[in-house]
């Protein structure tokens, strides 16, 4: 008789009792950062209706809506040349009553060595488009302190990444969060950064072109239609579990959309 218990991994508690919105730093706008927040807008006004907090997302981004962005995000012709991050939270402020705020500079630490206070979350979610810059998140999370109990502690990071066709989505703690006892399932208290659980395939994957395009018929070439979309409703799909369900069997998992196969991350 297999005895085994199954691992999994029980949302930080401060997240499913907030008295105040959950903040979520969302790092990336464009072909799946755009589709990301109007995923966490869904999911917000869901939250609310079930009588919890919701989310306060900031969204950065130093990039401006090119010619090439229209069709596979979510930017229209009269957007061109406007900061992506200040487009798409200014519509979803209209849209929702929101409040979100938008950053028009990288997520990085300045010449000094320091994060602007603003860079402080409970949820960081990456959607960057090199390896470099998931190596830089990576290294700036690291140091972040979630021992205390206070507003904006952080305690998760949900990394989107793809190619032309295929990608991944990974969910990691910042440190370990504390889990309660359980006869019924094993606990884990630390799930691995991408960087340190993936970080040979990605270096591997570095020498990918990330250059700018220059028309969405060359976008097409580097990035499938439908891949952003595809990752943005099913890693989403994750974020909510762990607030609906309190629990997570899976910490990710990667998708083949030229196969139609999704191959979940058990939690481990």
């Amino acid at each position: 008789m297999n005895t085994e218990k199954i691992k999994v991994h029980f949302t930080d508690k401060e997240l499913l009792n907030a008295t105040n919105p959950v903040t979520v730093n969302l790092i990336g706008a464009g072909g799946t950062g755009s589709k990301v927040l109007t995923a966490l807008l869904e999911m917000n006004h869901s939250l609310v209706a079930l009588g919890h907090a919701g989310l306060q997302v900031r969204l950065w981004d130093d990039d401006t809506v090119t010619e090439a962005n229209l069709g596979r995000q979510r930017f229209a012709d009269c957007e061109t040349g406007l900061y992506k991050s200040v487009v798409l939270i200014n519509r979803a402020n209209r849209w929702s009553g929101t409040n979100w705020k938008a950053e028009t500079q990288k997520f990085e630490r300045d010449s000094f060595g320091r994060l602007p206070e603003q860079a402080r979350a409970s949820i960081f979610i990456s959607s960057v488009d090199s390896v470099k810059a998931r190596f830089e998140i990576a290294a700036i999370l690291k140091t972040l302190d979630n021992s205390h109990h206070y507003g904006n502690c952080p305690r998760y990071w949900l990394d989107f990444g793809n190619s032309q066709c295929t990608g991944q989505v990974v969910l990691s703690t910042i440190g370990t969060i504390r889990q309660p006892r359980s006869e019924k399932y094993e606990p884990v208290a630390h799930l691995p950064f991408i960087t340190e659980e993936f970080g040979e395939l990605l270096k591997q994957s570095e020498d990918a072109d990330d250059t700018p395009s220059c028309s969405l018929a060359e976008a097409l070439e580097k990035q499938d239609l439908y891949i952003n979309a595809s990752l943005a409703q099913m890693g989403c799909s994750l974020l909510w579990s762990l607030f609906r369900n309190g629990l997570i069997e899976n910490k990710g998992f990667f998708l083949n959309l030229a196969s139609f196969v999704s191959q979940p991350l058990k939690v481990a």
